[in-house]
């Protein structure tokens, strides 16, 4: 949920921004916090994880009447990090126009690929993120995307990522996608995205996800090659979940080849905006120490 809040200004001034804004801003975010079990191969340990626990501030401006200016600035707060540095870090970051022929933005974002992929990860930000086994989960610095009108469900987009460097080469993150990837005026979402030397790797996924009353079902069948050598590997994601009264019971398996991930989980919702959950990952790797993790934490939005 996100509210237009009076304490805009307290919230830019405790990020040591300075500047003042004409119109309100929209203010947001979400707190989640777990305690976990783990063992990555050396032995189990407990801990407490801020999962990806983040604050923003967005806004849109009217230009003309066909024209708007957008602007969001994110930012990750790791609240069980004691480390003054480390508390605070960028996430999306950008400026933009949007109008009838699409939506542009200029900063730093999360590739149309990793954007798309979200909605079939159903653990996302917790030790089972899609970036756990696979490359092209990427929020690049020096970039450009464009995402067009929808046109008959379908709707493109592009981020062109700028070398940023006299030996650096240019990166094109691409997709076509059907549908509505939260699935509220649609039961079915699919996409098509591909890397083009993203980080020293070109990537391409084919991505699905459909609404069946109180389940959703989703996959992804993923691929890529660094370009440096040209090793290619291979994989896929499956993921489904299930809702009953207050309860949301989800699963997931990826692969990589030979190595593997599968989780399940549960969330409990205790009001509009908050939940309890619990999950479980094991994770299978052919040529290191096999990984588990058990959680349980509380998240709440804002």
């Amino acid at each position: 949920m996100r509210l237009i809040k009076p304490l805009s200004f307290a919230v830019l001034s405790a990020l040591g921004i300075s500047s003042v804004a004409a119109d309100p801003l929209t203010v947001y975010g979400k707190v989640n916090v777990s305690g976990q079990m783990a063992d990555e191969g050396e032995g189990s340990f407990t801990e407490l994880k801020s999962n990806a626990s983040r604050v923003g501030i967005e806004g849109d401006y009217k230009l003309t009447e066909n024209l708007e200016a957008v602007y969001l600035l994110e930012w990750q707060v790791d609240v069980t990090d004691a480390s003054d540095s480390d508390n605070l870090k960028s996430r999306n970051q950008y400026v933009g126009l949007k109008g009838e022929f699409g939506t542009v933005l200029v900063g730093r974002k999360d590739t149309v690929l990793k954007d798309l992929s979200k909605p079939v990860d159903l653990f996302n930000d917790y030790e089972a993120d899609l970036k756990g086994l696979w490359k092209g989960e990427n929020r690049m610095s020096d970039s450009v995307t464009y995402i067009s009108p929808t046109i008959s469900g379908f709707t493109g987009a592009i981020t062109y990522i700028a070398e940023d460097e006299v030996n650096g080469t240019d990166a094109v993150s691409a997709a076509l996608s059907f549908g509505d990837k939260k699935l509220k005026k649609t039961n079915l979402y699919a996409a098509i995205a591909i890397d083009s030397e993203v980080k020293g790797y070109d990537a391409q996924r084919a991505i699905v996800l459909a609404k069946f009353e109180e389940w959703t079902v989703g996959g992804i069948l993923h691929h890529q090659e660094a370009v440096v050598d040209g090793k290619s590997e291979n994989g896929f994601t499956l993921s489904t979940s299930y809702s009953f009264n207050d309860w949301k019971f989800k699963a997931q398996h990826q692969t990589l080849e030979d190595d593997s991930s599968t989780s399940i989980g549960a969330d409990y919702k205790l009001g509009k905006n908050t939940k309890a959950f619990v999950w479980y990952t094991d994770r299978a790797l052919d040529n290191s120490e096999d990984k588990n993790w058990l959680a349980v934490g509380m998240e709440h939005k804002f």
